[in-house]
């Protein structure tokens, strides 16, 4: 008798004791991580309260403003809902499980709730993405100095610069989604840095970026003159930082203060430039790697030596590969879309230059952040110097390669680059 007295005993203590842990227990700390990487609530808007951190992982929100801009200045940044209440400060936890505790059992299914929401918001903080503002509504320009408002030259560049930028916003507007604003280190994996005069340079491939570099470069004191830096130097050398290679707070902080640029070119005359340099010369990579794949799959008959080679592949068969969307090899920098590579409906660029135009746009360019005087675009051909540049005429011809089919579907391809940068149709039978 005395030890069956003794077990209840027992039991009925560790009971009770379980029941307090529960009661004193944090409710916030019983919710549990989410897996690495998902993400939930993946639109922004502004929370009922503002929320202050009780450690090193957050920042405060800034409150959005009147003009629509939404910043929020953290290390490390979080999807917030307008459903998701706002976190407890550690100092308040206490107090918050007491009031839990007294609710009445009518408040019981929205406490529930409560806690759902926020298991939803638990996010990995260290691979969260960085949320900044939208396109401003005004456009973030550097200004021309006094002594130039009268020089009708740097007057009607810096209008035109307006324009392209309109014309860039609008299109986003138009046919992108702005219900978010979420900037990962992979949508800054193309833009160059220069500390020094404060420049962010979003590389185009096939549109002057070698001697966009050599000119970053020699910003940076890195050489004297853009003619003594080798084009092998310039893409492997590894002198200039890229912006993903910053924490969250350097990648804000430059994106938000630094002059943003990119240079951009007509898409179909790009292409072709891109085709005529990765296979019409020796190549020991785009020629086993994609030339290969590419006469495997599309070209009827090929002989064991293209095969193995990857050599010689033709233009039809290349824009074969770029059309099929079960491609046998993936996509290539240097003939994807601008709008992927820089992704100027989440990034404001301050300048937009144009291939077409690029001495003009570049040398103002240059002279609106202050560079030196002497430093100067250079103009010689970086690779194949012996041999014409691709013009308009030069991608007629070999557009005039397809059939009309093949021209309006490479077309309807890049058509958001054609309308984002305002380039015109290059044949008359597209629609």
């Amino acid at each position: 008798m005395r030890l069956t007295c003794m077990f209840s005993f027992i039991l009925l203590f560790g009971a009770a004791g379980l029941v307090v842990f529960i009661h004193l227990q944090d409710p916030e700390e019983i919710v549990h991580q989410q897996t690495p990487g998902i993400k939930y609530n993946m639109g922004f808007q502004q929370p009922k309260k503002d929320c202050v951190s009780s450690n090193n992982q957050e920042r405060r929100l800034r409150k959005i403003t009147a003009d629509g801009v939404a910043t929020v200045k953290q290390r490390y940044s979080l999807h917030l809902s307008e459903n998701v209440p706002t976190k407890l400060q550690s100092t308040d936890r206490r107090q918050s499980s007491i009031m839990f505790a007294m609710k009445d059992q009518q408040k019981g299914e929205e406490i529930n709730s409560i806690r759902l929401h926020k298991r939803r918001r638990r996010f990995i903080i260290k691979k969260s993405p960085i949320l900044i503002s939208m396109n401003s509504s005004i456009l973030n320009l550097p200004t021309l100095k006094s002594e130039d408002r009268n020089n009708s030259k740097w007057k009607s560049l810096y209008q035109i610069q307006r324009e392209r930028k309109q014309i860039m916003r609008e299109t986003c507007s138009k046919y992108k989604s702005n219900n978010r604003r979420i900037i990962t280190p992979y949508h800054v994996s193309r833009i160059f840095v220069e500390d020094k005069y404060r420049v962010l340079y979003c590389e185009v491939p096939k549109a002057g970026c070698s001697n966009w570099k050599r000119v970053l470069m020699v910003l940076n004191g890195l050489a004297s003159s853009t003619k003594d830096i080798q084009h092998n130097t310039v893409h492997y050398g590894n002198y200039l930082k890229r912006l993903d290679g910053f924490d969250h707070k350097g990648i804000y902080h430059r994106l938000n203060t630094y002059t943003k640029m990119l240079f951009i070119r007509e898409p179909f005359e790009k292409l072709v430039s891109a085709f005529r340099d990765k296979f019409e010369h020796p190549n020991n990579y785009y020629h086993p790697v994609f030339g290969k794949a590419i006469i495997s799959r599309y070209r009827v008959n090929a002989t064991k030596e293209a095969l193995r080679t990857g050599s010689g592949v033709k233009f039809k068969e290349f824009i074969q590969y770029l059309l099929d969307v079960h491609r046998p090899v993936g996509m290539d920098i240097h003939w994807d879309h601008v709008n992927k590579l820089c992704s100027p409906c989440l990034i404001d660029y301050d300048f937009v230059g144009k291939f077409e135009s690029m001495e003009e746009d570049a040398n103002f360019f240059l002279h609106l952040i202050g560079a030196p005087q002497n430093l100067t675009f250079p103009k010689f051909k970086d690779r194949h110097s012996d041999e014409e540049r691709t013009t308009t005429k030069i991608t007629q011809q070999y557009f005039a390669q397809l059939s009309p089919s093949q021209r309006q579907r490479s077309y309807d391809f890049y058509y958001m680059d054609y309308l984002m940068f305002n380039y015109s149709k290059p044949f008359e039978d597209l629609y």
